[in-house]
């Protein structure tokens, strides 16, 4: 989750599911809201918003999970845009709804979950010339993007030692 309104709506949705988990990152300390609770129940039904969309030259995608790393990746756009770089933001709420349905094993499942964001969703959300995931956390949480994604891309995570903030 990427604030406040964030965390509240994914708390909301894990003690009323089951069979189902959600990471729910967030920040000792107090952050900007960025979403509406409606914008928040969208991305946790899609898997993630968009915080931030400019046009450039080129168009380079952020996909961030937590609310820590979206620090450095808006002053990222900031310097990016300054070149005439469009800059893409997006929060990941649920990583999970962007595999692919034959990623997954849902269909195995008691409760089947079958809702996976489609290829234009996707698109919409991650489509550019180039993809950068942060994450304050494991780099698997990335990995639906990492593996639809058709752009060149890199990926930034936490490492052993390290705190979000550094």
């Amino acid at each position: 989750p990427c604030d406040a309104n964030s965390i509240q709506v994914c708390y909301e949705w894990a003690v009323t599911t089951f069979n189902k988990g959600i990471t729910i990152t967030a920040s000792k300390s107090p952050l900007p809201v960025l979403t509406t609770l409606d914008q928040t129940r969208q991305a946790l039904q899609d898997g993630g918003v968009v915080l931030h969309d400019t046009e450039g030259k080129k168009k380079v995608v952020f996909a961030v999970i937590g609310d820590m790393t979206l620090i450095p990746v808006f002053d990222a756009a900031l310097h990016l845009e300054n070149e005439g770089i469009g800059v893409k933001i997006v929060s990941v709420i649920n990583p999970r709804r962007l595999y692919r349905p034959d990623d997954v094993s849902w269909d195995t499942c008691t409760n089947e979950d079958s809702h996976f964001l489609d290829d234009e969703g996707f698109e919409n959300l991650f489509g550019g010339d180039a993809l950068i995931g942060v994450t304050g956390g494991a780099s698997g949480m990335l990995e639906p993007i990492m593996l639809r994604s058709n752009l060149k891309r890199d990926l930034f995570a936490w490492k052993r030692g390290e705190t979000t903030a550094s």
